[in-house]
């Protein structure tokens, strides 16, 4: 493998800004320091950018298998490259859902073969898959996931004896969709005996409710008390949730976490005017007062990772009216660049942002020599210039849907250079796939 010699960066780093080199060589960071003299195959003059750990992304959907038409390994991971993601965690409720063993390690493998990225895949779990889910490797991967609300791929946990057994037995971390099924169901009966089936999709905040989502964020929390469960809450969407969440504590204390994604903190439901279904996703995308709330929860430290949930669809799937228009948002190219503009509107530090979508994810997942810039960690790079434009148009998306709900938005800053485990993947527009990105490992005592 190439070593790299980067220049004259501005590191960002555990609540930290410096200028220093960094020297890339076999695939970790060998050195950080000022006026490195070392020979390397190539050098990198980063003079007036900033150098940032790889994000690492807790949630995506990149839909293969059985669901390429939409999406695959391949695609997806070439768009988070693009986009600084050096690392994700995709979820199960993939076709066949990843619910045995051997299913989630034929993900591994195609992953392996095909991904840009490094990367891990949650194992799912089912009513009835208990034994399967408690063999998973606490040390090869991420997450078990669950869907306590029904989402895209019906993999709805709902049995109360189920329920206990994963959170009473589960070693890993327990990933939750929080949503509450009958509430949803209740709600959604409401209005359509109001609209039919012309529901308006600015309706969609109220059928997937406050409501819906405190009620099963609350009982997860009370299973997890009851248990002592490693318990990670996915995509929280409410001003009510917050009060679930503790900050009195370290991350790395914390037997609770939460996260929020970017489309929860970017739009709210004045959008729906303007995108649609383009921005339906559950959970809803809601008032304006959510976001302002989220926001300052992960400015407290309520919420402890930014994440993107991306969930590409086909622009003709989600072109249909409310009720059949599937829910999801394609996010993961832009995320860097969405929270950089927060960033931008001094609404967020830059030490802060990197501490939720770099170190944060490392520390809840026990990511084993990720997320950080230290020596003798592997290389997730990436170098970002926060003086140069970037216009989202269709020809510098790399999605395989082609369509993102940022296409003709214009970004305050680039991406310039990504390296994934060492390998500089992404450079100023061009990918090198001669390398592909690595399985995560974790770090986790029992």
């Amino acid at each position: 493998m190439k070593s790299t010699l980067i220049k004259n960066a501005q590191l960002v780093n555990e609540g930290k800004k410096f200028t220093a080199d960094v020297l890339v060589k076999d695939g970790r960071i060998a050195q950080i320091g000022e006026n490195i003299t070392a020979e390397a195959d190539e050098v990198i003059d980063a003079t007036g950018l900033h150098l940032l750990p790889g994000i690492i992304d807790d949630q995506v959907h990149f839909r293969e298998p059985g669901l390429t038409h939409k999406a695959n390994i391949e695609t997806e991971a070439r768009a988070a490259v693009a986009g600084g993601t050096t690392s994700f965690m995709e979820m199960p409720n993939t076709v066949p859902n990843a619910l045995t063993q051997e299913l989630l390690e034929d993900k591994y493998k195609i992953a392996a073969d095909t991904s840009l990225a490094n990367y891990s895949f949650y194992m799912g779990a089912s009513n009835d898959n208990l034994s399967e889910v408690l063999l998973t490797n606490p040390n090869t991967v991420c997450g078990i996931k669950i869907f306590m609300g029904s989402s895209t791929g019906n993999m709805l946990v709902d049995n109360e004896e189920t329920l206990e057994q994963i959170f009473a037995k589960a070693k890993l971390p327990i990933a939750v969709h929080c949503e509450d099924e009958q509430t949803i169901r209740d709600n959604t009966a409401i209005y359509e005996e109001k609209y039919g089936d012309d529901i308006p999709i600015s309706c969609h905040p109220e059928i997937r409710s406050e409501v819906a989502c405190f009620k099963s964020s609350y009982l997860a929390v009370k299973l997890a008390e009851k248990h002592n469960t490693r318990l990670h809450i996915l995509h929280i969407s409410t001003e009510e949730e917050l009060k679930l969440f503790r900050n009195d504590i370290p991350l790395e204390q914390k037997r609770i976490t939460a996260e929020v994604c970017v489309h929860h903190l970017w739009f709210d439901k004045a959008d729906y005017d303007t995108f649609g279904t383009q921005i339906k996703c559950n959970p809803a995308i809601k008032e304006h007062r959510h976001k302002e709330a989220l926001l300052q929860g992960l400015l407290e430290d309520k919420l402890d990772v930014i994440a993107t949930d991306h969930a590409p669809h086909l622009w003709d799937e989600k072109q249909a009216k409310y009720k059949k228009a599937p829910s999801g948002v394609p996010l993961v190219q832009h995320s860097l660049q969405a929270m950089l503009e927060f960033v931008k509107q001094g609404k967020l530090t830059l030490e802060k942002m990197v501490e939720k979508m770099s170190h944060a994810p490392a520390i809840l997942f026990n990511v084993r020599e990720r997320g950080y810039l230290r020596e003798g960690y592997w290389a997730d790079l990436v170098l970002v210039d926060l003086s140069k434009p970037y216009t989202v148009t269709k020809e510098n998306t790399y999605y395989k849907c082609n369509w993102s709900p940022f296409e003709g938005h214009t970004f305050s800053s680039s991406i310039t250079h990504t390296f994934v485990s060492g390998h500089l993947a992404f450079a100023n527009g061009a990918f090198d796939e001669s390398k592909k990105g690595e399985r995560l490992l974790f770090d986790r005592q029992f």
